[in-house]
């Protein structure tokens, strides 16, 4: 933060909201360690987000929220990852892929309705894309609308790996018709009849404190202004809302290498070993260095990212094609550095850090899904080739 306070890329007012999100952070230490080890949902997380103001980083103050840039936005959850990435799973979900995707694509009348709620942490977003088979091809999605004349949309199917999924009031959710297999998104409110969270998902190897859902929908009935931006629009607004994702999840990386970097220094300097501190063996240095390394290959292109989209206008092919190129950048460096970081500061520990009760432990279980969701390593090498290569060089094209 201070590098970028010295180019003068950020405000005062800017530097005072960072402040809060690191008080905030420190406040939720405790919770998120707690909750963790108990390898349990961290109640604590949305209400002292919500406590601090923090719940509308990115939207915009007509609507309640704090209006941050995408920039300020990232740095937030930079810190924010130092928890770990179940807050930042979160966050991420309810910021990036809710909020922002309704600020962007919602009518008027319902960035009036969730926005301000979801600002003030009354309500909270998931967004429900991915299902069992269908992952990395979420056009093969095979949860589906019709349409009744002239009244509701009855939906059936199911979505699985929702973050947010049991907890979340308001869920983004895409569903194709029936008739035309066009997706379209819709805002779907969690208590509507037919609306099921049909399973919680306790096996996964890490996110403990992230709420992860299977949901289902049975001749669920939603209203014809539940349709966000156009119908069969779906698939582009999904996409816009990944873009948002890989910067949050990316940020989010950037804080993870870092708590890693921390902890590990404290650790050599303190962990005495064949009568020395274990910080003045090479071969930890050598994994210290590295660490450092992956901490500034990862964050450069991060900020990068984020600046451009500030900048992007998305009428312009040319310019979000550019955005959708380097937040894959970005992402994949993040998530690899991550993983990377995570794995040398449990060799670091050693036998301690092979636990969760460490600093470090969580952080090795969790950093591996970051290199799966918001786009799988694989997709984002497709990504970042087919735009080097050109038309024409699109993957499955």
């Amino acid at each position: 933060m201070d590098q970028l306070s010295g180019l003068g890329l950020l405000k005062n007012s800017d530097i005072e909201i960072l402040s809060k999100v690191d008080e905030m952070c420190q406040e939720l230490v405790v919770p998120e360690y707690e909750a963790y080890i108990q390898r349990r949902y961290d109640e604590e997380g949305p209400k002292t987000i919500a406590k601090h103001g923090l719940m509308g980083l990115p939207i915009d103050e007509k609507y309640g929220g704090l209006g941050v840039n995408t920039l300020v936005h990232s740095l937030a959850m930079e810190r924010i990852g130092q928890l770990g990435l179940g807050v930042v799973t979160l966050v991420d979900v309810h910021q990036f892929l809710g909020s922002l995707m309704i600020q962007r694509f919602g009518k008027e009348e319902q960035k009036e309705r969730y926005l301000p709620e979801a600002s003030r942490g009354d309500s909270l977003f998931a967004y429900a894309l991915t299902e069992p088979e269908a992952g990395s091809d979420p056009s093969s999605m095979s949860t589906t609308f019709e349409t009744e004349e002239n009244r509701d949309f009855v939906v059936n199917g199911s979505k699985y790996l929702i973050s947010n999924g049991s907890i979340a009031r308001y869920v983004i959710l895409f569903a194709k018709s029936s008739k035309d297999g066009k997706v379209t998104a819709f805002v779907v409110d969690s208590k509507t009849s037919g609306f099921e969270v049909a399973m919680h998902l306790p096996e996964k190897l890490g996110l403990f404190t992230s709420d992860t859902a299977l949901l289902e929908f049975h001749d669920m009935r939603i209203p014809k202004d539940s349709v966000l931006g156009e119908m069969g629009r779906g698939l582009a607004i999904a996409y816009s809302g990944l873009i948002n994702g890989r910067i949050g999840i990316g940020s989010g990386c950037v804080g993870v290498i870092e708590d890693c970097l921390n902890s590990c220094v404290e650790r050599a300097r303190n962990r005495i070993q064949h009568g020395k501190n274990i910080g003045k063996h090479q071969l930890i240095q050598n994994h210290l260095a590295r660490i450092a390394a992956d901490l500034e290959s990862s964050r450069w292109p991060i900020y990068t990212a984020a600046m451009i989209k500030d900048k992007t206008d998305f009428s312009n092919l040319e310019m979000r094609n550019e955005l959708d190129r380097q937040s894959a950048v970005a992402k994949l460096i993040a998530s690899n550095c991550a993983f990377d970081a995570a794995d040398r500061a449990v060799q670091i520990f050693g036998g301690f850090g092979y636990s969760i009760l460490s600093p470090v432990g969580k952080h090795f279980l969790d950093s591996r899904v970051a290199r799966i969701y918001e786009g799988t390593d694989e997709i984002m090498e497709l990504k970042i080739a087919s735009s080097i290569l050109g038309k024409g060089y699109e993957a499955y094209s």
